[in-house]
C-alpha cells in the first residue's frame, strides 16, 4: 500500500454469528477502517443489492461463511482510492466471495479487486446497476457453459419470472433464440426480452408435450432450469437430441435419472454455482455482458422504491428476500 492511501471509517452491515433462521437475524452497524492494497480499489458504495445467497449465508446454509463479516455481494459505486486513472469512475460489480468468506457489500465503502470492477454504464442508475450482479451473472455463466444460445435455437426456461429466469431470457432473446419459458401458475412473462416470450402453465399443461408439439417435435435445445428437482423429468424429456440442462438450484438433492434417456439423447448437464467464482471473474462474466446493456438489448431489473432499505434497516430488506419478494432488493448507504 502506497504511503498516500486513502483510509475511511466505513459504516458496515455485521453480522457476528449464525441466525437460527431469517427471522432471528441480527444484524448490527458497526464502524470499520478500510484502505486498500496494491492491486485493489476503495469505493464509495451507492447502492448494493440483497440475493437469497446473502440471506443463506447468514443462516448457515453455506458452511464455508465467516463471521463476523459484512455481507453483500453485488454493488454499484464510485473509485474514491487507486490508480489516479479509476479515481472518480463509476463501477458496479459481484462477486462469489465477497459477502461470504470476507467483508462484502452491505457498507457505504468496499475495498475490491482493480480488475473486479465494470464501468456502470451511463443510461443504468444507481440502484438499477447494483441489481444486475447475480442474476446476470448466473445466466450468463450457465449460457457460457452450456454453449451461448445461437439465433434459431430454443432455449426453456423454468422459472421464467424469477430474477435468473429473466436474465437469461434477456441474453437468449439478444443472442437471437426463441424463448419459451414455464411457469407454476397462469401468469404471463413479466420481464424485458428483445423478441416474444412463449409461456408454458405448468400447472396445467404437460410440458415436455406442449414443448415438443411448440418445436415440430424436435425439444429445446438448452433447457435452464432454474428451480432444480421438481422440474428435472420435465426438463429432460423436454430436450432436443444433444440438449443441454442447466442447473442452478435445489429443493431436494436426490432425483430419479433415466441413465437410457440421458445417454441415447447425447445430452450434458451443467452445473452452476456462482460462489465459485472470483471477484475477478465475475467481473469478467459481467464485462461480457457490457455490449448487451450499452444496446439496450440487455435492461436491468426495474427497482421499487419500497424495495429500497437504507443500511439501519437491513433486518428488513434481509427478511423481504427470505420472503421470496419478488422485487430487487436495495440497500442504500
Amino acid at each position: 500500500m502506497s504511503a498516500d492511501a486513502k483510509t475511511v471509517e466505513a459504516r458496515c452491515v455485521r453480522l457476528s454469528a449464525k441466525a437460527e433462521n431469517p427471522a432471528a437475524l441480527a444484524p448490527t452497524i458497526e464502524r470499520q477502517t478500510l484502505a486498500r492494497g496494491p492491486n485493489d480499489l476503495l469505493i464509495e458504495v451507492k447502492a448494493a443489492a440483497v440475493n437469497p445467497s446473502d440471506v443463506k449465508a447468514a443462516t448457515g446454509l453455506m458452511p464455508y461463511a465467516v463471521f463476523p463479516r459484512t455481507p453483500g455481494r453485488d454493488y454499484a459505486g464510485v473509485v474514491i482510492d487507486g490508480p489516479v486513472a479509476t479515481i472518480g469512475s463509476e463501477v458496479f460489480g459481484s462477486s462469489g466471495d465477497l459477502g461470504i468468506r470476507r467483508d462484502g457489500t452491505h457498507a457505504s465503502h468496499l475495498v475490491v479487486e482493480a480488475d473486479a470492477v465494470v464501468e456502470k454504464p451511463r443510461t443504468v442508475t444507481w440502484e438499477e446497476a447494483a441489481g444486475i450482479g447475480v442474476p446476470f451473472v448466473t445466466a450468463m455463466e450457465g449460457l457460457r457453459r452450456a454453449g451461448v444460445p445461437k439465433s434459431g435455437e430454443t432455449v426453456l426456461v423454468f422459472g421464467v419470472n424469477g430474477k435468473v429466469g429473466q436474465a437469461a431470457v434477456q441474453i437468449a432473446t439478444w443472442q437471437g433464440a426463441r424463448v419459451i419459458g414455464v411457469v407454476r401458475r397462469a401468469e404471463a412473462y413479466e420481464g424485458h426480452a428483445s423478441a416474444p416470450i412463449g409461456v408454458i402453465d405448468a400447472s396445467a399443461t404437460d410440458v415436455a408435450a406442449r414443448v415438443r408439439e411448440l418445436t415440430g417435435g424436435k425439444g429445446a435445445d438448452i433447457v435452464f432450469n432454474t428451480v432444480g428437482d421438481p422440474y428435472f423429468q420435465a426438463a429432460q424429456k423436454s430436450l432436443a437430441l444433444r440438449g443441454r440442462q442447466i442447473l442452478i438450484a435445489a429443493i431436494d438433492r436426490i432425483v430419479q435419472f433415466n441413465i437410457l434417456e440421458f445417454y441415447r439423447g447425447q445430452h450434458t448437464y451443467v452445473g452452476i454455482d456462482t460462489l465459485g467464482l472470483s471477484s475477478a471473474a465475475t467481473g469478467a462474466v459481467l464485462r461480457d455482458l457490457g455490449p448487451g446493456f450499452a444496446s439496450g438489448h440487455l435492461k436491468p431489473f426495474p427497482i421499487r422504491a419500497n424495495a429500497i432499505y437504507p443500511l439501519e434497516r437491513a433486518k428488513d430488506a434481509y427478511r423481504a428476500v427470505a420472503g421470496s419478494s419478488r422485487d430487487r432488493v436495495i440497500l442504500k448507504p
